[in-house]
């Protein structure tokens, strides 16, 4: 059985993701840049992260075994986003040079890595990265969800999370009655 791709993709994009532009160097020297949403976390120990790429991306090409850094965008940057997504945008980017690799300004998160591995993601390189410096903000990120650039809101904060299970002050974590629970690790 075949799924439409069109389906797929829709399916997929009901996960909403936050907005990353990987960032890298091209044979020149120049730096280089492709939006990403396939972005996450791999491991604290090793410190890994995993972006994934298109194989038919400019990016993807100069990626391998090369230094790269996640550029997470804060809510402000979506003319970045749209940049780097193959409809560039006036101004351009501002760059810097970041531990591994050339980073964006403004971002609400920079993770800079060295080459992991990287593994057959069908028409996608899965890359990961070890992860050797990190710098982050208070900005609001800029988020991606069912074909559109989205923005937090604000959180219902009238209902008590004290019918769920997972409440610190029922206990579920093993906690004695009465713990001091800002010294919980969250």
């Amino acid at each position: 059985m075949t799924l439409d791709q069109r389906v797929l993709r829709d399916g997929f994009g009901r996960f909403a993701t936050g907005v990353t532009v990987v960032s890298c160097t091209n044979p020149d020297g120049q730096p280089h840049g492709a939006t990403v949403n396939a972005f996450t976390a791999v491991s604290l120990d090793p410190a890994l992260c995993q972006v994934t790429l298109t194989r038919k991306s400019k990016a993807g090409g100069y990626l391998d075994g090369a230094p790269f850094a996640v550029n997470v965008l804060a809510a402000e940057q979506q003319h970045i986003a749209w940049h780097f997504a193959g409809r560039p945008q006036e101004p351009g980017p501002k760059w810097t040079d970041g531990p591994t690799a050339p980073v964006l300004i403004g971002n609400a998160a920079t993770i800079s890595c060295r080459p992991w591995r990287t593994y057959d993601g069908g028409d996608h390189l899965i890359v990961l990265g070890e992860v050797v410096d990190i710098e982050f903000t208070d900005a609001e990120p800029l988020l991606f969800f069912a074909g559109r650039f989205r923005e937090l809101g604000e959180v219902d904060t009238t209902a008590h999370w004290a019918a769920s299970v997972d409440c610190p002050h029922a206990s579920w974590f093993g906690l004695p009655s009465g713990a001091d629970l800002s010294r919980v690790p969250a």
